[in-house]
């Protein structure tokens, strides 16, 4: 017979979050490994919060919270709370029981910042990778390095230039006219107001010119992971300059191998890595000029190896800007930028980690 489609409101429920999620399911295996780095940080935390007042909110539920917002691609912190009011998931993996209030939006954004201050990006990104280390997950010898432009949240508008005084009346305020068209603008003479320290870039030729940032990857060739990232301003010779400061610090442990595209095919790049004892495999560029890569490199089986593996650092990119939130940045100033992608990286090596480590 067909049933009646009504609902009474249960006063009590014998299920616990814990008991709701599937034990199969992936945040189950981040949670964990996230867990396990947070033990190791709470030293750091402590140092964050003062010994005496109120209570805030617990630094590794912020950083659940923080994940969530990255793995699920929620835009800002009051659709967070939203989902952490329903989503018995989100309570679960954060730390909420079920009568648990949820934090107010702007409480969470201040207490966001006192993590923001304290470096915990850096932090937390180092203690998943001294997991993915425990789990041998890492390699010591192959690595790519890559580069990439981040939208910053500031619009074209809002570059002008640094000497201008006087601006004429606005025809609407909240989204005036502005004809730039005919005008030579230049990261020498133009600033943006909304996020100063945004630089007009482009990717390459026939690229329309937009205002970010430059973001830099360090991959190990075995897995997959990234093992180091940073944001740097985004200048012509950011990725080559990121990618030196990244050799530079896998040098001395033995021969290592550093791939890369044909941006970083350039004779000073690769005698740089030489200095450092760092075999260069980047691609060759034979476009206008004889490559720096010569014979000597190119004939050994490991080089093609290199050669297909630094491809893999394109899929870091890609999850960081579909996924991750970076396509178009939510925060303004190289700081916070760099925070953010650190520790976006990191949750992208959470997500990659969980198929590797054995449950």
């Amino acid at each position: 017979m067909r049933g009646d489609d009504l609902q009474q409101a249960g006063m009590y429920s014998y299920l616990s979050p814990e008991q709701r999620v599937p034990q199969d399911h992936p945040l189950r295996a981040i949670r964990k490994i996230s867990d396990a780095v947070f033990g190791q940080l709470s030293p750091q935390f402590d140092k964050l919060y003062a010994r005496q007042g109120r209570p805030s909110i617990a630094p590794e539920k912020l950083l659940r919270g923080l994940l969530l917002q990255v793995l699920y691609s929620v835009r800002s912190e009051r659709l967070l709370m939203e989902e952490l009011d329903y989503n018995m998931l989100f309570r679960w993996f954060v730390g909420l029981n079920m009568d648990d209030r949820v934090w107010d939006p702007t409480t969470f954004t201040k207490n966001r910042e006192r993590l923001l201050r304290g470096e915990i990006a850096e932090q937390f990104f180092a203690g998943v990778l001294e997991q993915a280390r425990g789990y041998e997950l890492l390699s010591d010898e192959h690595f790519t390095v890559d580069g990439t432009l981040l939208e910053a949240a500031a619009s074209l508008k809002s570059f002008k230039a640094k000497d201008e005084q006087d601006e004429p009346p606005a025809d609407d305020p909240g989204n005036p006219t502005v004809n730039f068209h005919g005008q030579k603008r230049s990261n020498q003479t133009h600033q943006s107001a909304s996020d100063p320290e945004a630089r007009l870039c482009r990717k390459g030729k026939g690229k329309e010119a937009k205002l970010g940032y430059a973001g830099h990857l360090l991959m190990e060739n075995r897995n997959g992971l990234a093992v180091s990232a940073c944001v740097t301003p985004a200048t012509g010779r950011a990725e080559r300059e990121a990618g030196a400061a990244f050799a530079e610090a896998i040098s001395g442990k033995g021969r290592v191998t550093l791939g890369g595209d044909k941006n970083y095919d350039t004779h000073d790049f690769v005698a740089e890595l030489r200095d450092l004892q760092v075999t260069p495999h980047v691609a060759q560029n034979n476009t206008n000029r004889k490559s720096a890569i010569d014979g000597r490199t190119t004939r050994h089986a490991g080089y093609q190896v290199s050669q297909q593996k630094r491809k893999r650092i394109e899929e870091i990119f890609g999850w960081l800007k579909t996924v991750g939130l970076l396509r178009k940045l939510r925060h303004r100033g190289t700081a916070r930028v760099n925070w953010i992608f650190i520790f976006a990286t990191a949750a992208y090596n959470l997500v990659r980690m969980r198929k590797l480590v054995p449950v």
